[in-house]
């Protein structure tokens, strides 16, 4: 590929054929604002506040859109771009909410952002006109607050393009446009999985997590309070409180949380590491014994809702395991309950997630029992966030606090999953051990990791080939399920997570693009490595509640606590 040489801003320099003016001048260190673009999605060109000079030209031209070409010389910030931009702006805030100051995106708003770099102070000439005063908050996961919104298109492009479920699209023309469910419905009456790629994908406060914070403070001193911490939390909420991506954090995040008003704090790694056990012995009997295979995992509840809702007849190959969060939130309620002679309406429970659709797994009618609910609330990354900085934490320098026992010790297997690939590291790590009965030389699985929409690896396990595969973001699950269901396919043990790049990427972290993601991505597998167990069957935690309490893997009280069933949702599509 050629190189063109272009001037911009009277900067001269050489940039590879194909490269934007935005990206050019991105590399020259010069930053124009922008709305609609995004670095991981296609281009759109809608908003227009990117909007350039370029010599010959007659009209200004989209930075993000327009390619660069030899001699081209570009103004991108003179009077007449600058006198443009302003216009468009008072046309954007003529038709976006004036809340600011009590909006969830308030500080991480790139419609305010883009207004501060610009220095836009002046009272818009337009006056204000809502697109429209609906609030949908009738999801358990997402809020769409329809005065918020910019019609820059990225959350269809999200919902569409990346997860193809189809819940968002946009709808009428000009000063009519929106984007929302189809035919007028709820978002609850959509499509829609509760992943949350919409709300990541908003530069504004139209598309958000439905906030449960207030329910939290409301049991802070009244109930005894119980949290469980997801493996990627620890991974993510540091970098929610202003600190650098990757930025692992477990023994300040638990001392924050006490400092909130948490009574006890336990690590959602030991579940996960109860789910291998069960879920590893689920494969090897499914394997040994007939069963139907391909066995799929079920720690993600946006893909059981998509299988759920898309792939009705695969429901057969879910694993029945619970997620990490439903089996820790079963054991919360009976095991632990007993265990302290607490009466499970007596403790709240509260999850901590990276994940938007575990909002919507916590009020399934199969996650609780006798009338109450396993969890009663989950919180994500960003309301934890929320919380730790309304109660004047100084997170940066919290001293460190081991999470609270008996259920405090996870291994690295429960951490990676965190990861795409990560559920089928850890189910690979036991289950070699357990038939074969050999110590593993090297527990790192590398041929599942990484960020490729789709991985495929076969394992020598005792003999037999174990065929895998993995796949993460739903456009990819979907991807794999069609090649399944085709019959071009063929596996023993499939890893879905409905995110892309699994909970790391997930709805209910702080805003991501791949560089970021990059970053949290290396945490985990460096966490993994710094724990002193790395396999979930070596760790003393679960043995112990075995021998306790559950008796064995997929055994009578392990299948009434541990595992579940599945709902056809097809009629959605309807």
């Amino acid at each position: 590929m050629g190189m063109i040489n272009i001037i911009i801003d009277g900067q001269k320099t050489a940039v590879s054929e194909g490269t934007t003016i935005l990206q050019a001048a991105t590399e020259l260190g010069i930053k124009i604002p922008t709305l609609c673009h995004h670095p991981d999605q296609a281009v759109k060109a809608n908003c227009r506040i990117c909007v350039v000079e370029v010599d010959g030209y007659g009209t200004l031209v989209p930075s993000c859109a327009f390619p660069v070409f030899e001699g081209m010389n570009v103004k991108t910030h003179s009077p007449k771009v600058r006198s443009a931009r302003m216009h468009l702006l008072e046309l954007i805030l003529a038709r976006h909410a004036q809340d600011c100051l009590h909006c969830k995106r308030s500080g991480h708003c790139e419609l305010q952002t883009v207004c501060e770099d610009m220095h836009f102070v002046k009272t818009p000439r337009y006056p204000y006109v809502a697109r429209s005063n609906e609030i949908d908050d009738s999801s358990p996961s997402i809020v769409r607050t329809e005065s918020k919104c910019i019609a820059c298109g990225r959350c269809e492009y999200a919902c569409t393009k990346v997860q193809t479920v189809d819940a968002i699209a946009k709808a009428n023309r000009g000063f009519h446009v929106k984007y929302a469910p189809s035919y007028g419905r709820p978002l609850v009456q959509s499509t829609c999985v509760n992943c949350g790629q919409c709300a990541q994908a908003c530069p504004t406060g139209a598309l958000t997590s439905n906030d449960n914070t207030d329910r939290v403070w409301g049991a802070l001193g009244k109930k005894l309070v119980v949290a469980q911490v997801a493996p990627s939390v620890r991974i993510n909420i540091a970098e929610a409180l202003g600190e650098a991506p990757g930025t692992i954090s477990p023994g300040r995040l638990v001392t924050a949380m006490k400092r909130v008003g948490f009574d006890l704090v336990f690590d959602t790694d030991f579940s996960a590491d109860l789910t291998i056990m069960e879920e590893g012995t689920e494969l090897l009997g499914r394997i040994k014994n007939g069963g139907v295979l391909p066995m799929i995992t079920s720690c993600s509840p946006g893909w059981i809702k998509f299988c759920e809702t898309f792939y009705p007849d695969f429901i057969p190959n879910l694993s029945t395991c619970k997620s990490p969060q439903g089996m820790f939130g079963a054991l919360i309620k009976t095991y632990y309950a007993d265990k302290i002679g607490k009466a499970p309406e007596d403790i709240f429970s509260v999850s901590v997630m990276p994940c938007t659709a575990k909002k919507f797994e916590a009020i399934r009618p199969e996650l609780g029992r006798d009338g109450y609910s396993d969890i009663d609330v989950v919180v994500t990354v960003q309301e934890l966030s929320r919380m730790i900085r309304a109660a004047g934490i100084d997170f940066k320098n919290l001293p460190e606090t081991e999470f609270d026992k008996p259920f405090g010790l996870g291994s690295g297997a429960g951490e990676i999953f965190g990861a795409t690939g990560g559920v089928m590291e850890a189910a690979l790590r036991t289950v070699y051990e357990v038939v074969t009965g050999e110590t593993l030389a090297n527990v790192e699985f590398e041929a599942v990791r990484g960020f490729d929409g789709i991985k495929e690896a076969t394992v020598s396990i005792g003999g037999t080939d174990v065929k895998v595969a993995i796949a993460h973001g739903l456009g990819n699950a979907r991807k794999l399920m069609d090649a399944l269901r085709s019959g071009e396919a063929s596996y023993h043990f499939i890893e879905i997570m409905a995110c892309p790049g699994g909970c790391i990427g997930g709805g209910g972290n702080p805003i991501k693009d791949w560089k970021k993601m990059d970053a949290r991505l290396e945490a985990v597998y460096r966490h993994d490595k710094e724990l002193p167990l790395r396999k979930s069957h070596e760790n003393p935690a679960i043995k112990a509640i075995y021998e306790e309490f559950l008796g064995e893997p997929n055994g009578h009280k392990s299948h009434e606590l541990l595992h579940t069933y599945y709902t056809d949702r097809s009629n959605l599509l309807k």
